[in-house]
Order: structure tokens, then C-alpha cells, then sequence
């Protein structure tokens, strides 16, 4: 289908999404067509919201996540809005479709008497390895940057300060780092391949080669499962555990937004459940018996 296809390059080359992004948009548009019986664009361009809202309605029957559900939708609303641009519909019929109320989640973290300590990533057959992945761990933490823009992070843009990460859509922020996780970084950038300067990249294993997300993903969920006793044990999870533990220990939420590179407030604001522990000693402090 041209109109899908016309979409996925412009979700590329003009938004400059992510691949993932554009893979995920795409694989939704072509499960909406499925779902509908839609053979082809002149079918696509006669959709009416009615018939959107059935197809929302028929994956809510299948007990799919709002959160899910909503997804898929907004993918629906951009792929419309994209054919109203090219002229190939007079209006977005997904406009008037309602997204589904999500279920609260809470962002899974790990507890502070759960970090782990150095001595977990002896279980590497190498000194090499036992050094890059405990970088990792450190740079999730301690920076709360994402699995993506861990194995993107270019050498150039890691100095002994700071780090310069490149977010979603392509936008820089600037990070700051410890002591100790520059000497981290030192300490790696001696052992890294030889033929390390062939390689923008910052991270690469032990054969010289730039990091791929499985391996991280597959690193982080082990050590993880060594050190918590967490049921979800992801990259993201140390994400959630750097804003968690910045919120807990006096740090505000537009400060947490811009480490964290999101758009805007509320996508920070998950965040503020966790933060019981200031609550409670904000109300010792302050509250006449808040200390009996």
C-alpha cells in the first residue's frame, strides 16, 4: 500500500523517528488495515471513525492494555493527519475517537539497600567485560539515560565532566557526571580494543565492535536478578531507579525532566509516587507530633 509506505519514509526522513519508532507505527498501521479488511489506499481513504472505533473496541474485547490500545491509536491519528497533509482525505476520522483511561503504573526501581556493589560482576569471564558491563550499570544510574542512547553514545561526546547524549527525535542534552563514574570512564577508555579508534562509538566489546540492545538488555537483566528481587528487570528499570532516588534525595521534578530528556512535565510526574520516604520525613520535621 503506497499511503503506508509514503507514511514510514516520512516518519523517517522528515520526523527523523527512531527505527523503532517508525517499525512500531508501521507494524500498527498494518495490523489497523488487517483487522478492517482495508485492500489497499482507495479502502484506507474511505475509513470513517465509526469504523476506528470499532477497532478499538475489537482490541479492548481481546483484553489488550489501554495503554497498548491507546498506542495504536495515536499511530492511527498520525497516519491520518499525514494523508489530510498529502491531500488524500478531507478529514482525520481518528480525531474523534476517544482514547481508552489507562491503568495507573507504577515505574518498577530498584530500592537503595538493593544497588548493587562491584564484587556482583565477577561472574565475567574477563577483566574486560567485568569493566564494561559494570560501566553500564553505573551510566544507567547514575545519568538515567536510555538503552538506545547507551549503545549510541559516541567516545567524542564523553568527556570527564560530562556526557552528551543524543535523545529521541535527535535532541541533544547535556549530562553531567560524578568523580567516580569519570574515573569509571577512565579506567575503561585504557582497556578498550586497539583498533578502538576505527570506532565512533564509546561502547564496544571486547572484539572492538559497537554494543548491540540485546546484549545490554540480556547483561542488565542478569545482575539485576542477582542483586533484587524485582520481578521486572530491564534497562529501563535503572532509568526509573536514577529519577526515583534524584526525586527521594531533594531533586525537582524540571530538573529530573531535562536529565531525563522528556518533552515535558508530565512524563516526569510518574515519578512523585515514589517519594513517600521525603513525605514522611518532611512531616516529622514539620509536624508538631510528627516525631512521636
Amino acid at each position: 500500500m503506497a499511503f503506508a509506505q509514503d507514511f514510514t519514509n516520512y516518519l523517517s526522513h522528515e520526523k527523523r523517528a527512531s527505527q523503532h519508532t517508525v517499525l512500531a507505527y508501521r507494524k500498527d498501521i498494518e495490523q489497523f488495515c488487517q483487522i478492517l479488511d482495508l485492500q489497499g489506499d482507495t479502502q484506507i481513504a474511505e475509513v470513517n471513525y465509526l469504523m476506528i472505533r470499532s477497532y478499538v473496541m475489537s482490541l479492548s474485547n481481546q483484553e489488550k492494555n489501554n495503554r497498548s490500545i491507546n498506542r495504536k491509536l495515536s499511530a492511527i491519528r498520525s497516519f491520518y493527519r499525514f494523508l489530510r497533509q498529502q491531500g488524500h482525505v478531507s478529514t482525520n476520522p481518528a480525531q474523534k475517537v476517544k482514547s481508552l483511561k489507562p491503568a495507573k503504573r507504577l515505574p518498577d526501581f530498584v530500592p537503595e539497600f538493593q544497588l548493587w556493589t562491584e564484587a556482583v560482576f565477577a561472574h565475567e569471564k574477563s577483566t574486560y567485560n567485568q569493566m564494561l558491563v559494570r560501566l553500564c550499570f553505573e551510566l544507567f544510574y547514575q545519568t538515567g539515560i536510555r538503552r538506545s542512547e547507551l549503545v549510541n553514545l559516541l567516545d567524542r561526546n564523553v568527556s570527564s565532566s560530562q556526557i552528551k547524549v543524543l535523545g529521541k527525535r535527535n535532541k541533544e542534552r547535556i549530562v553531567p557526571i560524578s568523580t567516580d563514574l569519570a574515573n569509571l570512564i577512565a579506567n575503561f577508555r585504557k582497556i578498550r580494543a586497539v583498533d578502538a579508534a576505527n570506532e565512533p562509538f564509546f561502547f564496544l566489546s571486547e572484539k572492538g565492535k559497537k554494543l548491540t540492545v540485546k546484549f545490554v538488555y540480556r547483561k542488565v537483566n542478569y545482575y539485576l536478578g542477582l542483586s533484587t528481587n524485582l520481578a521486572k528487570k530491564s534497562p529501563h528499570v535503572l532509568r526509573h531507579t536514577f529519577a526515583t532516588h534524584m526525586l527521594n534525595n531533594g531533586a525537582t521534578l524540571e530538573s529530573i525532566r531535562k536529565l531525563l530528556g522528556h518533552a515535558d512535565l508530565s512524563a516526569t510526574q510518574i515519578y512523585t509516587h515514589n517519594t513517600f520516604k521525603q513525605l514522611r520525613d518532611v512531616y516529622g520535621q514539620s509536624h508538631p507530633r510528627g516525631a512521636q
